[in-house]
């Protein structure tokens, strides 16, 4: 399931930079690979009233094509390709979180922070045991000598 998900939000990154992020639910890399990818096509792409004065479909995309020089074909694909893979890899799991990257409580199955209040993991629905109070002290049984 994991690898699933996991061209799916390369897949995503691809169509659009930072929806794979938003599937994962990585919000700020969604955000900042979004801006990225709109501050970028707002730089390299030809203005909207040239693209929009083509009589069909066809004339908009050779406007687009001939009105977009190679650099900025190179950054709009390198952003899409940049955010595909980091997504692909961030919902696979890496780089690899240790013990010591969380705070709260971890799920034993994917390992991801857990909310401390629900019963299940919200990452992979994994069913969660609920813990055990370690203050409660146990009954001390009296037994006759």
């Amino acid at each position: 399931m994991t690898w699933l998900r996991a061209l799916a939000a390369g897949g995503l990154s691809v169509l659009f930079p930072g929806a794979g992020h938003a599937l994962i639910r990585d919000w700020l890399r969604a955000f900042v690979f979004a801006g990225l990818y709109l501050s970028a096509v707002a730089i390299f792409l030809p203005p909207a009233e040239q693209v929009t004065a083509a009589e069909s479909i066809t004339e908009m995309g050779e406007t687009v094509a001939e009105g977009t020089d190679s650099i900025g074909q190179f950054a709009l694909m390198f952003v899409a390709l940049f955010a595909a893979i980091d997504a692909t890899f961030r919902a696979l799991g890496f780089p690899p979180e240790g013990p010591d990257a969380t705070d709260g409580p971890t799920c034993p199955e994917c390992g991801k922070e857990l909310d401390e209040d629900l019963e299940f993991c919200h990452w992979c629905t994994t069913r969660l045991e609920p813990a055990e109070d370690d203050d409660q002290e146990e009954p001390v049984s009296t037994r006759p000598d």
